[in-house]
């Protein structure tokens, strides 16, 4: 077999392909056609393998792109991919989770919806030797759960630097809202934190407002209502999501309140349109493609190969940070996400 761009290639190349082409998609470069070719060649099972997966709630346009994306790497790896939808709900997801562990599974990869609340049921299937990859959000602290590893973006680093382009925008003075995720997911908190720590270096802007919105669209509707009505000015608003976003500027333009500056999480889809139209100002990828996807590579290398995690294998906590977008670069980062490649 022949790669276009190189030479042929032996069967012990292409595996080395196979592995450069992983490293590559969780070193943040993401999979290029030609390596997602050597991927389907030469690291797919050769026997199907399953796989379950769980995230936060596929109301989320992050959560069902990441299920796509799963869905998609799964075909290529030789892997059926299960799905468990936590529903935007702790008590829902723990249910979900626990049906999950009375079953047998090849590999399995969770995104918590909070912190500690799916912890009995992922080690129960740690101690019956199923791979257990951890996505985004942690499912405990790492020194407490033997998950093969985390997936995640630096949620402070996304949280920093939209907060930073928005304070930019205002030129460093003037109101802003901070609306939240759900307090118990890992990348709020550190979304939050990000926020925190770029506001404390300018004391001419105000905050007015932190209240969780818990991804739920609707809530953020009242939220916002309630706020656009209390305040006659709000210069900027930073949501921990872009569905939030969305949702918020919906109320915005329906009360004629236009002059906001908005600034997102995730760079979805619909995210990144709105940037292109100046409905949003920017928002920050968090590559939900590159996750689901990597955690389908991560499942079948601990279970085809017998990669352990470490020196030598895969790392613990693999960083999966995107850019921030702006009208700059919007049409570059639809293009990458229609691929499953970031």
């Amino acid at each position: 077999m022949s790669i276009k761009g190189s030479g042929p290639h032996s069967r012990r190349d292409l595996m080395k392909g196979a592995a450069l082409g992983a490293g590559a998609l969780f070193g943040g470069m993401g999979m290029t056609p030609q390596m997602a070719a050597i991927a389907k060649e030469a690291g797919r099972s050769s026997k199907p393998l399953k796989a379950a997966f769980s995230n936060a709630g596929l109301q989320a346009t992050w959560c069902a792109q990441g299920k796509q994306a799963a869905e998609y790497w799964g075909k290529l790896f030789n892997v059926e991919v299960t799905w468990f939808d936590g529903q935007l709900d702790a008590v829902k997801q723990r249910s979900a989770i626990d049906n999950m562990a009375s079953q047998k599974w090849d590999f399995v990869a969770i995104q918590a919806f909070g912190i500690g609340t799916l912890t009995a049921p992922v080690n129960k299937m740690i101690e019956a030797g199923i791979p257990v990859i951890d996505m985004d959000t942690l499912i405990a602290p790492l020194d407490q759960i033997n998950v093969h590893s985390l997936l995640a973006p630096d949620n402070e680093f996304m949280g920093a630097s939209v907060t930073q382009a928005l304070v930019n925008a205002i030129n460093g003075e003037g109101t802003i809202v901070m609306t939240q995720g759900a307090l118990g997911h890992t990348g709020a908190q550190g979304r939050a934190r990000g926020f925190k720590s770029v506001v404390a270096k300018f004391p001419k802007i105000q905050v007015l407002d932190e209240q969780p919105a818990d991804w739920d669209v609707t809530k953020v509707a009242r939220i916002w209502e309630a706020l656009l009505t209390k305040y006659p000015k709000i210069d900027a608003a930073f949501f921990h999501n872009d569905d939030m976003a969305l949702a918020a500027s919906k109320v915005m333009q329906a009360k004629g309140r236009t002059e906001t500056k908005i600034g997102g999480v995730d760079a979805m889809p619909p995210a990144i349109k709105a940037v292109q139209e100046g409905s949003m100002f920017a928002t920050v990828r968090n590559p939900s493609c590159r996750i689901h996807g990597g955690s389908v590579i991560a499942g079948v290398n601990a279970v085809v190969n017998g990669e352990k995690t470490g020196p030598g294998g895969i790392p613990k906590n693999i960083v999966t940070d995107g850019p921030v977008v702006t009208k700059a670069n919007a049409d570059g980062m639809l293009w990458m996400e229609d691929q499953f490649l970031i």
